[in-house]
């Protein structure tokens, strides 16, 4: 199951610009080291760090779930 989901999260067409891609790697990387950062409320630490992460492998591998099923609609 774990091998399924991460081929999923790797495979697909890019369907993002070098902008978007950019943007996103660099606003992940932010909010993932700033949720690294103790605070707290360690919830919101673990959610910022989700996010950020998922921004960043939306960056890294071109790919946009979201963007990919509003273009079908």
């Amino acid at each position: 199951m774990a091998n399924d989901m991460i081929h999923d999260i790797f495979s697909g067409e890019p369907n993002l610009s070098t902008t978007e891609r950019a943007v996103s790697v660099v606003l992940g990387l932010g909010i993932a080291a700033a949720a690294a950062q103790p605070r707290p409320n360690k919830w919101l630490s673990l959610a910022a760090l989700v996010v950020g992460v998922g921004l960043a492998l939306r960056g890294a591998t071109g790919h946009c779930a979201i963007k990919a099923a509003s273009d079908h609609i």
